[in-house]
C-alpha cells in the first residue's frame, strides 16, 4: 500500500481525506507563507502548496515510497488573495466586504512521489456565493474565533456553512482539498486511487 503524507495541519483536510477512505500521515511543513507575495491568487495557492510539499518530501522521516501532498487555499475577492485574517478586526472587515457577493476559493495541490521525484500539481477553483449577513451576524461569527483560523475567514463545513448560499464547483475544494483533482494527480503519477484506501475500508 502506498503511504500518503499530508503536509498540512488542517483538520478539515485530514477529515476530508479520511472520509474518502484514506488515512494519511500528517507532517506539518512549517513553511513561512509570507515569503511568497505578489502573485495572482490561483498561482499563489499553487506555489505555497508546492513549497509545503517540497519541504516535507525532503525530510528524513518521510518514507521513501510515499506520496506527499501539499495544499494551500486562498479566497479571491476583487482580484485580491485573502488568506487567514490576522485578527478579529480584519475578519470583520472581510465579511463586510464579502457579504451578498461571490468570491472564488482557490486550493493549490502539489503531489510528489518520493520514490521517483516526480511531481503533479494543479489548482482547483470554486465559486462561493455568500449570504448577505447583518452586522450582528458578522459580530457573532467573528466572536466564535472560527474565521480567524481559515482561508477567506469562512468554512463551509463548520459554523460558516450557514453563510454560504451556494457554490459552483467542487465542494471539497472549498474545504481545502479537492478529491476529484487529487485523484487525477495520483493517476498522473502512475498510482491507483484505490491503492491509497486504508486497509480498514
Amino acid at each position: 500500500m502506498t503511504t500518503l503524507v499530508l503536509a498540512s495541519a488542517s483538520p478539515a483536510r485530514l477529515a476530508t481525506l479520511r472520509a474518502a477512505g484514506l488515512d494519511p500521515a500528517v507532517v506539518v511543513s512549517g513553511v513561512d507563507e509570507s515569503q511568497v507575495t505578489d502573485l495572482p491568487p490561483a498561482e499563489l495557492a499553487l506555489q505555497l502548496a508546492e513549497l509545503k510539499c517540497a519541504a516535507v518530501a525532503a525530510r528524513d522521516d518521510v518514507p521513501a515510497d510515499a506520496l506527499v501532498l501539499g495544499c494551500d487555499s486562498v479566497l479571491e475577492l476583487d482580484g485580491e488573495a485573502l488568506g487567514k485574517p490576522h485578527d478579529a478586526d480584519e475578519a470583520r472587515q472581510r465579511w463586510q466586504a464579502m457579504r451578498g457577493r461571490t468570491g472564488v476559493l482557490h486550493s493549490g495541490h502539489s503531489l510528489r512521489d518520493t520514490a521517483t521525484g516526480r511531481v503533479a500539481a494543479a489548482t482547483g477553483s470554486t465559486a462561493v456565493h455568500f449570504a448577505d449577513l447583518g452586522d450582528d451576524e458578522i459580530e457573532a461569527y467573528v466572536a466564535t474565533g472560527e474565521p480567524l483560523h481559515v482561508a477567506g475567514a469562512f468554512t463551509i463545513d463548520g459554523l460558516g456553512g450557514a453563510y454560504v448560499r451556494g457554490i459552483e464547483g467542487d465542494h471539497h475544494n472549498v474545504v481545502g482539498v479537492s478529491l476529484p483533482l487529487l485523484r487525477e494527480l495520483v493517476l498522473e503519477l502512475g498510482h491507483a486511487w484505490q491503492d491509497l484506501w486504508s486497509p480498514t475500508r
